[in-house]
């Protein structure tokens, strides 16, 4: 369990990052979603030890972070949105060189996690080519496998799946329901779809404050019979947005069709749709 209390950062150019965000993450996927400049990289961040909040306190299986920050390094992967590699070092040997720096000292056992990593991340019949050379997807998937070094209990993805092609952002979802029901997992993306289908749990954050937290279908019970679909044209579409909730609009076989938060039928030409957790994101989004 992951816990997080009152947790509150400012950036010296006065960006108020994280606003009073308590949460409790249990172990198994937690989604945190949220918009790009929501303040989801500086919670990880803050979470991963890479900066200290001005605020506030973490602890992780009843151990208080800031007081002993290398127990949580030692538990912890971390896949950030942007990484670096080695321009002509090989996966194998660059995992190598990654499971030495987290402590896995033994020959045997570190080629024995290098060589399982690489095989559950679908690598390695491309394990010694450069990860330089390496697709999107792969180099996600090597992210991945470098995080899983040394069986740590948190392990914190940032935007993982941002850029990738359908194929390649399903292999790597799939890939992270696989990691296990004991390790608190956090996934920070602004796809609401990878929420929806993967995470039990999850939190909704912006401008740095935690909007909803719980399980994704409660919060979609809670606009049950309240979401209204129509097709309209653009003239239509900006009188509905002065005067209805509208959660969004998308064109559909070139006509715009919009989504509506209403209690009632807002006119005949509206139809009730069961509404789905983009529904609530947008209506949150809203009213932050």
């Amino acid at each position: 369990m992951l816990s997080l209390k009152a947790l509150d950062k400012t950036y010296d150019n006065g960006v108020h990052a994280i606003n009073n965000v308590s949460l409790e993450i249990p172990a198994g996927l937690f989604g945190l979603l949220g918009p790009n400049g929501a303040g989801k990289s500086s919670l990880m961040r803050t979470i991963a030890t890479l900066q200290d909040p001005d605020s506030g306190s973490m602890r992780f299986n009843g151990v208080d972070v800031a007081s002993d920050k290398a127990a949580l390094r030692r538990q912890l992967g971390y896949l950030p949105q942007d990484f670096g590699v080695y321009p002509r070092v090989s996966a194998v040997e660059l995992l190598n060189h990654f499971a030495i720096l987290k402590g896995l000292h033994q020959r045997g056992e570190r080629r024995e996690a290098v060589e399982a990593l690489l095989q559950l991340t679908n690598l390695w019949e491309v394990r010694k080519r450069a990860v330089a050379s390496y697709s999107g997807g792969m180099r996600q998937r090597f992210g991945i496998a470098q995080a899983l070094l040394g069986a740590p209990r948190l392990v914190i993805v940032d935007e993982p799946t941002a850029g990738l092609d359908p194929d390649e952002r399903q292999r790597f979802l799939n890939l992270l329901a696989r990691i296990g029901d004991n390790v608190v997992v956090i996934l920070s993306t602004h796809i609401v779809e990878d929420v929806t289908n993967l995470c039990p749990r999850m939190a909704m954050i912006a401008k740095g404050r935690v909007l909803i937290d719980g399980a994704p279908q409660a919060a979609i019970a809670t606009l049950q019979d309240r979401v209204w679909r129509r097709s309209v044209s653009d003239a239509e579409l900006a009188q509905y947005q002065r005067h209805c909730t509208v959660l969004s609009s998308r064109l559909v076989a070139g006509r715009t069709q919009i989504n509506v938060y209403a209690d009632s039928q807002p006119d005949d030409g509206f139809r009730r749709v069961e509404p789905d957790l983009e529904d609530v994101y947008f209506l949150q989004l809203r009213a932050a």
